[in-house]
């Protein structure tokens, strides 16, 4: 099999999209700026001093991005660079990441970061689909090697690569924290997605303003957090002259997972990739034990309010993965990073290796059952209201084994 990825299952996670979304009201429609409560984060952390690398289609200059993008890598043999876009999608991304929404164009939740352009092949790429592509994993590592903190990847496929699992692997030695689409074709097959489900990848599903998981979103143990990706708009295509109304996807939650992260870390600039997950994961909103993640929004809903605002959160030991409870190979523990604010409340202990092997919680609509107190809102979660964060009307059980590196 080829060392990338095939341009034929390599699917980006943006779906049903139709034009009709004006540039002059686009922002109107991102309902999770409010429902996060944006301003009021931005006031502490706009994500200033983190860079994050998104590896997806490439990326264009449009208004909203002027000054925040920076050309990395083009691994691919089309015409154009790193800031040539031939799809619009990895434009959308970066927009959603930190755009600024001048020229009407979309807000970034993390507007003070800065994007680093990988192009990749991706399917759309121009006279390449069907084609076998082997870039996948060169434009991983070409993530690894710039001086990006985080790695945006809205795209997925349901065939694992070797090559491509030890660039991650590359990429997390180098204390990189990587975010991946789960994918959107649950309502017409279940698999399972790739990068999403490599070790130190944290797979993101989509999710609605009321937490409920998208019918489109995949499932399954690969499964670790969910992002707002219901309703959102993209750029059409690679023209860039109107935006689309539709589905943001798995894509959309992506990119806003990893916006999420750049506030948090831009407030705590000496944490590791590991400390941040781990508080990403510690204040998910869900209204299930924290112990027993469900296979359809993982830890629960992305909510970066309760580290921000109260300082909520437990970073833990600088070099374990809180996904695998296992030490990251070339992450060393630095004591300043270990020791750097918000302790370890003694209610909100540091997961063990127990924790490998649990059931997830199943939840009707509007249930609770053992949510922790720092999950009051769906997607703030700073006030006095129960959580509300569903994952559909019947309620089950999934027995899930956490992955292991």
């Amino acid at each position: 099999m080829s060392t990338g990825s095939a341009v034929s299952v390599l699917a980006l996670m943006s779906v049903g999209l139709a034009p009709s979304a004006a540039a002059d009201d686009v922002q109107s429609k991102q309902w999770y700026l409010d429902a996060m409560g944006a301003e009021e984060l931005w006031d502490v952390s706009t994500g200033e001093g983190i860079k994050v690398a998104v590896v997806d289609s490439g990326v264009s200059e449009t208004p909203s991005l002027k000054g925040r993008v920076l050309a990395g890598q083009d691994v691919t043999d089309l015409k154009g660079g790193a800031l040539d876009d031939y799809l619009g999608h990895g434009t959308t991304m970066a927009e959603l990441i930190v755009g600024s929404g001048r020229g009407g164009g979309l807000k970034g939740l993390a507007p003070g970061a800065e994007v680093i352009s990988v192009r990749a092949t991706l399917k759309g790429a121009p006279g390449k689909d069907g084609k076998d592509r082997g870039d996948i994993a060169e434009a991983i590592r070409a993530a690894a090697d710039s001086d990006a903190q985080i790695i945006s990847m809205s795209y997925g496929s349901d065939i694992m690569y070797a090559a491509e699992q030890e660039a991650v692997q590359y990429a997390a030695s180098k204390g990189k924290l990587m975010f991946a689409a789960v994918g959107n074709d649950a309502q017409k097959k279940s698999f399972i997605g790739y990068p999403a489900a490599y070790p130190y990848v944290t797979g993101v599903s989509s999710a609605d303003k009321s937490g409920k998981v998208a019918k489109y979103s995949e499932f399954g143990k690969y499964v670790d957090l969910a992002a707002p990706g219901r309703n959102l708009p993209h750029w059409c295509d690679a023209t860039f002259r109107s935006y689309c109304d539709g589905e943001g996807g798995t894509s959309a939650s992506t990119a806003i997972a990893s916006a999420s992260a750049a506030l948090i870390w831009s407030k705590h600039p000496n944490w590791t990739a590991n400390q941040v997950l781990r508080v990403l994961i510690d204040t998910a909103g869900r209204s299930w034990p924290k112990d027993k993640p469900s296979d359809y929004l993982g830890y629960g809903l992305v909510r970066p309010a309760p580290n921000l605002l109260k300082n909520r959160g437990n970073p833990g030991p600088p070099d374990i993965d809180p996904l695998t409870n296992k030490k990251t190979p070339g992450v060393g523990a630095s004591p300043s990073a270990a020791s750097e604010e918000s302790p370890a409340p003694a209610s909100n202990p540091p997961k063990s290796a127990s924790d490998n092997k649990r059931a997830a919680a199943a939840a009707k609509s509007k249930s609770g059952g053992g949510s922790d107190d720092d999950n009051d809102q769906v997607w703030i979660g700073v006030g006095t209201a129960a959580a509300a964060a569903v994952i559909g009307a019947a309620a089950f059980v999934l027995v899930r084994n956490r992955r292991n590196a």
